[in-house]
C-alpha cells in the first residue's frame, strides 16, 4: 500500500518548479515531498505525454502492423477476448482479459487473434477520428471478438533515457501478477465502460487513466524484475543515493559540492563519492552538472527566458559560466537549441495548415508510413 500511497501523492501533490520560490501557495515544498519516494517522484518529474490512442475492436482473425514510434512506449490493455502481440528480439506474448503490455523502447510490433504473418498496416485500417489525439479503430473477420484500448505516450524530460534504456523489449503485467492489480483492474474496467459509451470527457478520462496505468505497469515491473534494482533506477530506491537524487532534482540551482551532497546522505565524503559512482555508474558531480543540463535544454525549447535568468536558475554566476559548461556536455551552444525548437514549431504549424490533415499529423507523430 506504501508504493500505491506515494504514487497518489505525487499525482496530487506537484513537484516544486526549481524555477519557482521555494514556498508554494504558502506550503514549503520540503513539507510536501517528506511522503514521496524517490523514485516515484522522478517518474512524476520525466512528464509523461500522450502521443496517440484508440479503442480497438477486432473479430477473427485479424492482424495489425503497428508501426516503430521514434523515443515512445506503446501500450495495449485488453478489456475482452485475447490476443497475441509479436515484437523482434522478444517471445511472442499471449494477452488475456485484463493484461497490459507496454512496447517500451516504441519499437514495430504485429498483434492478431493468432500466430501468422498477415495483418493490416494501421495507416490502411478504417479508423473513426473522434479528436486529434483519439481514433476508434474497427477490423477483422466477424469471428470471436476482443476489445482494446492501445496507445502510445513519451516522456518530455531528456533525462527520461535512464529509465527506458533500463527497460526490456517487452512488459507484459498479467492480470494477477502484481500486488496493485486489483486497483488496476477496476481502472480497466473504468476506462472500457467509458470507451463503450464515449459521454462528454470520456477522451480525456481514458488518457489520463491510460497514462496513469503505464506509470503503475512500470512500478509493477520494477518492484518484480531484478533489471528494475539495478543502476539508476537501484540508485532511486537505495536509502542514502536515493535521497541525494531527490534533492537534486529538486533544487538543481544549489550550490552542491561533493562535501554537501556527502553531508545531506550522512555519509563521509570518501564513501559517499565511492558508493554513488559504483550504484548510478558516474561520478556525483557530473551527475549534477548532467541534470542541470538536461533541465536547460527543456527551458531552452518550452520557454522565452532570457538565457542569462536560465543560467541563473540552474545556479551560474554568470551566463558565460553557464555558456561554457552547456557547450561543454552538449556540444552545441544554448542558443542553438533554442533556435532548432523555434524552426520546428515553425514547420509543425505550418503542417497543421496543410489540407491533407489526417495524414499531416500522422507523418509528425509517426514519421511517414
Amino acid at each position: 500500500m506504501t508504493g500505491h500511497l506515494g504514487f497518489l501523492l505525487i499525482r496530487l501533490q506537484p513537484a516544486r518548479d526549481p524555477r519557482k520560490p521555494a514556498d508554494v501557495g504558502g506550503v514549503n515544498s520540503e513539507t510536501i515531498w517528506t511522503c514521496v519516494d524517490p523514485l516515484g517522484e522522478a517518474l512524476h518529474l520525466f512528464r509523461m505525454n500522450g502521443i496517440f490512442y484508440t479503442r480497438s475492436e477486432f473479430s477473427a482473425p485479424w492482424g495489425l502492423f503497428l508501426p516503430a514510434i521514434k523515443g515512445s512506449m506503446m501500450f495495449h490493455l485488453v478489456t475482452s477476448g485475447r490476443c497475441r502481440l509479436e515484437v523482434n528480439g522478444a517471445a511472442p506474448c499471449s494477452l488475456e482479459v485484463g493484461d497490459l503490455v507496454l512496447v517500451p523502447h516504441g519499437e514495430g510490433h504485429r498483434i492478431g487473434s493468432g500466430a501468422g504473418a498477415f495483418g493490416t498496416k494501421l495507416f490502411d485500417s478504417p479508423r473513426e477520428s473522434v479528436s486529434d489525439r483519439y481514433d476508434i479503430l474497427r477490423l477483422g473477420g466477424g469471428g470471436a471478438p476482443t476489445s482494446m484500448i492501445c496507445g502510445a505516450v513519451r516522456f518530455d524530460h531528456p533525462a527520461a533515457g535512464q529509465l527506458v534504456r533500463l527497460l526490456p523489449k517487452l512488459i507484459h503485467i498479467p492480470r494477477s501478477s502484481s500486488r496493485h492489480m486489483e486497483w488496476i483492474n477496476s481502472t480497466l474496467r473504468f476506462m472500457a465502460a467509458e470507451a463503450e459509451t464515449l459521454r462528454p470527457g470520456a477522451e480525456a478520462v481514458i488518457t489520463r487513466l491510460a497514462d496513469i496505468l503505464v506509470i503503475q505497469t512500470l512500478r509493477a515491473w520494477i518492484e518484480r524484475d531484478p533489471g528494475g534494482q539495478r543502476g539508476w533506477l537501484g540508485a532511486l530506491q537505495h536509502r542514502q543515493i536515493g535521497r541525494v537524487l531527490s534533492l537534486v532534482h529538486r533544487d538543481p540551482a544549489r550550490d552542491w559540492s561533493l562535501e554537501s551532497l556527502a553531508a545531506e546522505a550522512a555519509m563521509s565524503r570518501s564513501a559517499f563519492a565511492a558508493t554513488f559512482t559504483e550504484i548510478v555508474g558516474e561520478p556525483a558531480m557530473h551527475y549534477v552538472t548532467r541534470w542541470r543540463m538536461q533541465l536547460a535544454i527543456i527551458w531552452l525549447k518550452e520557454e522565452d527566458t532570457p538565457i542569462s535568468a536560465l543560467a541563473s536558475r540552474l545556479g551560474y554566476e554568470s551566463e558565460a559560466a553557464f555558456h561554457r559548461a552547456f557547450k561543454r556536455y552538449i556540444g552545441t551552444a544554448p542558443g542553438a537549441i533554442r533556435r532548432g525548437q523555434r524552426s520546428k514549431t515553425s514547420a509543425k504549424s505550418a503542417g497543421r495548415e496543410d489540407t491533407a490533415g489526417r495524414q499531416t499529423k500522422r507523418s509528425f507523430v509517426f514519421g511517414a508510413p
